[in-house]
């Protein structure tokens, strides 16, 4: 079973790691290319890009200069311990066992719009290039025709070596499309997170995207490796709601607080 989540805009270089282990990204020389096309553009070309502040874009700017791709702990950060959105305020990876670690290097892996697809132990230099960016390159006109199929033709090769051909999609739609759906040699499964509010249930994107935080760890932490045991999930008081799911789609639900 390979689970995969979205990165996170919000990073941390700081904290104390909880593991001195890490690998390699493996898709660097793509990356590369990538900087390249972000090395020739300005502070002011970035904000209006990503649509963000000045003072980012010139951080952002001094990132894609200062990249170079031999990694190390001294310039880099594991991925899982260097995301810090809401999802890896579910996942707390920080508090990971040896054994946890193993278990996640193995069954999750995060999208990207630099890196492509990254293990939770691979290196990562700090960077912001969400993949819904239209980023031209000589690929195409945005990440989307940038990675092609080069991210799903990586998800199938984890999957032949593992001998296994479930996928659990708890990714965002703007990195999910990443994917190509049709040519993923994998059964697809997507967790669905509806919260109360005024008597209704529905997707409330804070706690949806911790909630994709919370399933992650609850597969890592239990060592599932069948679709089925995930309808145990009750993390934070959600619940499975087998009337509403389907075979592709599982639906939690949780009541207003």
């Amino acid at each position: 079973m390979l689970i995969l989540i979205s990165p996170a805009k919000t990073l941390d270089y700081q904290s104390p790691l909880a593991t001195t282990r890490y690998t390699q990204p493996e898709l660097l020389e793509h990356s590369q290319q990538l900087i390249h096309q972000a090395r020739q553009l300005s502070a002011p070309q970035i904000a209006r890009l990503m649509g963000i502040s000045d003072k980012l874009a010139d951080l952002n700017a001094t990132r894609f200069h200062d990249w170079q791709p031999h990694f190390t702990p001294d310039n880099a950060r594991q991925a899982i311990l260097a995301f810090k959105g809401d999802v890896y305020t579910g996942l707390q990876a920080e508090t990971f066992s040896d054994a946890d670690f193993d278990f996640a290097q193995q069954h999750l892996r995060m999208l990207s719009g630099l890196y492509g697809l990254l293990r939770p132990l691979d290196l990562m230099q700090p960077y912001r290039l969400e993949m819904g960016i239209r980023l031209e390159n000589p690929r195409g006109k945005d990440l989307y025709q940038f990675w092609g199929d080069i991210i799903t033709d990586k998800l199938n090769e984890t999957l032949a070596s593992q001998g296994d051909r479930v996928v659990i999609n708890l990714a965002s739609e703007e990195y999910f499309k990443s994917v190509k759906p049709k040519k993923l040699n994998a059964e697809l499964i997507k967790p669905v997170f509806l919260d109360e509010k005024n008597g209704k249930f529905k997707v409330i994107s804070f706690y949806a995207k911790k909630a994709r935080g919370l399933m992650s760890r609850f597969i890592i932490e239990n060592r599932l490796t069948k679709p089925e045991q995930l309808t145990a999930f009750n993390s934070e008081g959600y619940f499975f709601d087998e009337e509403t799911s389907t075979q592709d789609e599982l639906v939690f639900k949780r009541y207003e607080q």
